[in-house]
């Protein structure tokens, strides 16, 4: 499982011209769901997530995490996090999950961050075509993988 996590003071997915949901100062969440991922692995990574201190405190230092900041999550699959690009120029998706896997590990996703994250969280639809735009506050972008937790 990979994400993609960038520290915003704003950020909103639309689908087919219409906004489907918005946030304002905190996390957007891209999350790359790969074959064979589990449990385990999300229940580490929404931990993670919730703890991270990315946000700065009163000198400026980044030392707070989502909750101290009183900030929202906003979480957006994206299969192409698992691309393989070692052969050719056209990437492989064949590391990603499929949807029969991939859709229930991404709803018990946004359901853990509710409970971790103590303000508004918001998601993107899965497998829908999906405009995402950001103010990335920093910028701040972390990669994590839940392969390389060790």
């Amino acid at each position: 499982m990979r994400a993609v996590v960038q520290r915003v003071s704003e950020a909103a997915v639309h689908i087919g011209g219409a906004e489907h949901a918005r946030i304002g100062t905190g996390l957007l969440v891209l999350l790359g769901i790969e074959t064979g991922d589990a449990a385990e692995d999300l229940e580490w990574l929404c931990g993670k997530l919730a703890r991270m201190r990315l946000f700065p405190d009163e000198a400026g230092v980044m030392n707070l995490d989502i909750n101290e900041a009183r900030g929202e999550l906003l979480l957006v699959s994206q299969f192409t996090l698992h691309a393989s690009t070692r052969k050719g120029n056209r990437p492989s998706y064949i590391r990603a999950a499929r949807p029969e896997e991939a859709v229930p590990l991404y709803l018990r996703a946004k359901q853990l961050l509710s409970e971790l994250v103590h303000h508004h969280v918001r998601s993107g639809e899965f497998g829908a075509d999906m405009q995402v735009s950001l103010v990335n506050d920093g910028p701040v972008t972390i990669v994590i993988d839940s392969r390389m937790k060790e």
